[in-house]
């Protein structure tokens, strides 16, 4: 009974309290990860993927969805070889923290900041008023270059994004969208 209760709180291995620390560290440093990785590979040589999500949405999908795909796969690869005993416990709690950023970035990104699932979410707190309005900072921007706040669950103050818009001469920003009837000559 002992030896049972003894097990039950190891996951191959390791123990229940490293395990959760090393899930809760590797979900952490994704951030981290998501900031180099926005910046410059998504902003650098990925942008043949990544300029489809700063120009207006044609459809459901677009082709920066397949980022969504490519940073699944080392957590799902994580997963698999951890639960099959080829690499150890680490391997399941590392790709169990991988999984939880993307799910609460698709939560926040796809969901709440860019609705592709409609809803009525309105951010209250100035936490979540502070990274969406510096996830809708970043996507003033249409190109490549001048684009600021690359970071998705910690990002700066809206009042420093703003400036360092200014300061980058505003060069990619989105001008006003013509209103329907005016760009048609309706009106």
């Amino acid at each position: 009974m002992l030896a049972k209760r003894r097990r039950s709180a190891y996951i191959g291995g390791m123990s229940l309290g490293l395990g959760i620390l090393l899930f809760l560290l590797t979900l952490a440093l994704m951030e981290g990860w998501a900031y180099v990785a926005h910046r410059w590979i998504m902003h650098g040589p990925g942008w043949f993927l990544h300029k489809s999500h700063h120009a207006p949405r044609t459809g459901f999908w677009e082709a920066n969805d397949w980022y969504f795909v490519i940073f699944a796969a080392p957590s799902i690869a994580l997963l698999v070889l951890g639960t099959s005993g080829t690499w150890g416990a680490w391997a399941i709690w590392v790709g169990a923290g991988i999984a939880a950023y993307g799910a609460i970035y698709l939560g926040f990104h796809d969901i709440i900041v860019h609705q592709r699932w409609p809803n009525r979410y309105v951010a209250r707190s100035a936490y979540m008023k502070r990274i969406v309005q510096a996830h809708r900072l970043h996507h003033v921007v249409e190109t490549k270059e001048g684009t600021v706040s690359f970071g998705f669950l910690i990002a700066p103050k809206p009042e420093v994004l703003k400036a360092r818009l200014k300061a980058s001469g505003r060069a990619g920003v989105r001008g006003p969208r013509e209103r329907a009837g005016a760009a048609s000559g309706t009106e």
